[in-house]
């Protein structure tokens, strides 16, 4: 299979269920420092050893019992809040009805098996997937009620992010959230291939002798925000095609029946909307209007009938959280494709319908710091009822 190809990861029936486990913490000097991350480098076989050590002189936290965490974290004025715990990926999918978990994007078969040696040398969940779903109104008044007690843990790390933690043991708690938990449909936000490299382990681990005890790897680490209680925003990502030129993407919507007029940059900017795309070479600026329908997101309409239109290239695709580093890309022989970003209803929809938005169609934001909870794969209590 060609390395580039992008494929649909499998799906995790229902119903969906998140277990208590036994969290590993770094201190809060080690969170969000930009030197945490050669704690999980390579070696990776060499990484809970490394864990060990640092926990022997106080840089990490282990939790003796298992819990489901509510983890809170601030962010350049956004809070956001979600349920952590062990996910459930033992069970495939049969019909589109038993789907708990939606992906939205493809993933590169490669980049999965990587990552599942990496987890499997480690034997570790380094940091949680990030899942968004719509929570009950019993869900969000027990979470509420938690919130108002007094954090296990609370801290600023070394990046910024204020974070406050609450470990839930309470069994009719557990009860609760499982009950309520259970008929959810989550999308996944962020992690597409960490979450196919947690399908990729359970699958090597499936077959091994112990009916009684599951392997750890019947479940992966995730964060469940409620996106009607504290959502997380989600913004465009905007595209640099190289080897097109401004009067190529003029002559491919015309092609496509599309309406194409050159603008100043401020209109241009201004008309960028769900049915428009702003486009620049550096000197002049289009605006694209889009025949699309209201389930369908301008990123497909510029992958799949738009870019395949083009005259000439593009040569390659480069990808920007923002728009000025967009526009410095831009040049007369590669344009700057400014992006609207897709509501969180849409990207539902999309998933829903069985499609998978283009490669780095959506930006999630903000995301928790590496090493606030942290999942071994040694001894793991939690385990699938």
């Amino acid at each position: 299979m060609d390395a580039t190809t992008l494929v649909t990861p499998p799906y995790v029936a229902g119903p969906l269920r998140l277990e208590p486990f036994a969290a590993l913490m770094l201190a809060p000097a080690r969170v969000g420092n930009p030197t945490t991350g050669r704690a999980f480098a390579r070696p990776y076989k060499d990484v809970s050893a490394r864990l060990l050590r640092w926990q022997a002189r106080g840089f990490v936290r282990a939790d003796r019992e298992p819990a489901l965490y509510l983890h809170e974290y601030s962010s350049a004025g956004m809070t956001v809040r979600g349920l952590v715990g062990a996910l459930d990926v033992s069970r495939r999918a049969a019909r589109p009805e038993d789907r708990a978990i939606l992906p939205h994007e493809g993933i590169h078969p490669a980049q999965a098996d990587d990552l599942a040696d990496r987890m499997e040398e480690m034997q570790l969940n380094p940091a949680p997937i990030l899942l968004v779903h719509q929570g009950t109104p019993q869900l969000r008044t027990l979470l509420d009620r938690v919130v108002d007690g007094e954090p296990d843990h609370a801290f600023t790390d070394r990046g910024g992010q204020e974070h406050r933690i609450w470990a839930i043991r309470d069994a009719t708690d557990l009860a609760t959230i499982a009950e309520q938990l259970a008929d959810s449909r989550a999308l996944i936000a962020d992690g597409h291939h960490r979450y196919a490299a947690y399908l990729r382990l359970q699958r090597r681990q499936a077959g091994a002798p112990s009916p009684s005890t599951p392997p750890p790897t019947d479940l992966g680490l995730a964060m469940l925000v409620d996106q009607d209680a504290t959502p997380l925003f989600l913004g465009p990502i905007h595209r640099t095609l190289s080897g097109t030129s401004l009067d190529d993407l003029r002559d491919a919507a015309e092609t496509l029946g599309l309406e194409f007029r050159l603008h100043s940059q401020a209109d241009a900017v201004s008309a960028l909307s769900a049915q428009r795309l702003a486009a620049t070479d550096g000197e002049r600026w289009a605006v694209v209007t889009l025949d699309i329908g209201p389930d369908e997101a301008a990123v497909e309409a510029l992958h799949r009938r738009i870019v395949p239109a083009l005259p000439h290239g593009p040569a390659a695709i480069a990808y920007h959280h923002t728009v000025d580093d967009a526009l410095g890309g831009a040049r007369p022989d590669a344009i700057s494709v400014l992006m609207p970003a897709p509501s969180v209803e849409l990207v539902l929809r999309v998933a829903a319908a069985d499609r998978l938005l283009p490669e780095k169609a959506t930006s999630f934001q903000p995301k928790p710091s590496l090493g606030v909870l942290i999942r071994s794969l040694r001894d793991d209590s939690a385990a699938p009822h």
